[in-house]
């Protein structure tokens, strides 16, 4: 300011000594008339000065600051430091405005910003996913309007949000359960989390039909035994009937101890996070073993039959996969009527081994496919207890073949029978040759 001062003060002196020159060697008349024509001059000068820092200041952020000489080359100097510091601030406001909406767009919760009017002032994809909304369409649209669920109407309009809220048949498709959070903030605005609590839920009904369903199978057998043991206790048998009676209970033993060895297996299956080996299991001998244990369980009741392509391995865990194969085939035994093919095969697709369980039994629903690999899922409850199964088996297969980075397929159809495949990745599968297929010794 001091600068600006002094430079004012040069300019009025040397002006003051030209018109007092002027005064005393032409006349006042002349120094008059140069006074007003230099007044005029620099009011023209200021006016026009004045007008371009007018446009500047009109819009800063994108005009240009001009230049000028004296004192308002000074005022431009100055006011260009000052809108470069301002664009600077601008610009990271907006960076951080940009990282902002991109954190809010890769957060896996829906985020809704509503106004003082329960309107949506942002909302992410989530969100748009999770209330079947449209970003563009619906901004400054009542949320209430949209979202016309019952639950969440009310949630809103009685503003209790200490509590989350959980809607069922949620989403675009409804099938998804979503749970909303509402955190007030500012002025009457509102902070909307949304969460996808599909698996959860999923999850949490898996486990109590496992409670429910571990505890049938085992109070059933219990159930049956008991009432053995109180007959053998408090009635006089012969020694027949005794033997039977005994015969029947180990038979429910039995059947409870398959169950908790199943159980303790799917466990192990499950807590063990580490890959299996990849140690070279031979198939054609696993082929061999399969093909007796079958025609031991049959009994002679079914025709099997075993095609096993030569020089096809397979790398993992030999225990687990011999579990796998082996619940698959005792499975095939157990459901298809007397007389039926049961045919396991083993064979190639391309560079991957392929391993297939096939009866021509009664065959499975379509609508059962889905859930046959969880944990006591019966499709005819009587009838599985009557084979001797514990509802485990394609729980454990599909561990093993998950475990193995594999593939587990199930075809079937009412009447024709079903089919039970195994494929598993380049990676676990050894190919040697093309060889021709053939029937396990």
């Amino acid at each position: 300011m001091n600068v600006i001062w002094a430079r004012m003060a040069v300019i009025f002196s040397l002006l003051l000594l030209v018109v007092g020159g002027l005064y005393l060697f032409v006349g006042h008349l002349s120094a008059v008339v140069v006074l007003l024509v230099f007044l005029l001059a620099v009011l023209a000068y200021y006016v026009y000065q004045v007008q371009r820092l007018w446009r500047v200041l009109d819009a800063p952020a994108y005009g240009e600051i001009p230049s000028a000489l004296g004192l308002w080359g000074e005022v431009y100097y100055r006011l260009h430091r000052l809108v470069k510091r301002w664009r600077m601030q601008v610009l990271q406001v907006e960076q951080q405005h940009l990282r902002f909406i991109q954190a809010m767009q890769a957060s896996p919760n829906g985020v809704l910003m509503l106004d003082d009017n329960d309107q949506i002032e942002w909302c992410n994809a989530v969100a748009e996913a999770h209330f079947g909304l449209n970003a563009k369409r619906d901004i400054r649209q009542r949320i209430t309007h949209l979202v016309r669920h019952p639950g969440f109407v009310k949630y809103m309009s009685l503003h209790h949000f200490d509590e989350p809220l959980v809607i069922r048949d949620a989403g675009a498709y409804k099938q998804n359960v979503i749970e909303v959070e509402v955190f007030p903030y500012g002025e009457n605005r509102k902070l909307l989390l949304s969460h996808d609590i599909t698996k959860l839920e999923n999850t949490e009904a898996m486990r109590r039909d496992f409670v429910a369903n571990v505890s049938h199978e085992l109070k059933t057998p219990l159930t049956v035994l008991t009432g053995f043991l109180e007959t053998v206790r408090d009635l006089p048998l012969s020694a027949e009937d005794r033997a039977r009676y005994l015969e029947l209970m180990h038979g429910q033993s039995m059947r409870m101890q398959h169950i908790v060895e199943d159980l303790l297996a799917l466990a192990k299956l499950e807590g063990d996070s580490e890959a299996p080996p990849m140690d070279t299991v031979p198939m054609a001998r696993v082929m061999l073993q399969l093909q007796h244990d079958a025609e031991a369980l049959s009994g002679g009741r079914h025709i099997i039959e075993v095609t096993c392509v030569p020089g096809i391995n397979v790398r993992g865990a030999e225990m687990e996969l011999l579990s796998a194969f082996g619940n698959l085939v005792s499975n095939a035994i157990r459901y298809t009527p007397e007389g039926e093919r049961v045919h396991l095969t083993l064979r190639r697709e391309g560079d991957r081994a392929v391993f297939e369980v096939a009866d021509t039994g009664l065959g499975i629903e379509a609508e059962h496919i889905p859930r046959l690999t969880e944990r006591f899922y019966r499709v005819d409850r009587s009838r599985s207890r009557d084979t001797g199964g514990t509802g485990l088996g394609l729980a454990i297969v599909k561990h093993v073949v998950s475990r193995h980075q594999g593939e587990f397929e199930v075809r079937s159809e009412v009447g024709r029978g079903s089919q039970f495949i195994i494929r598993f990745p380049s990676e676990r599968s050894l190919i040697e040759s093309d060889g021709p297929p053939r029937a396990a010794a």
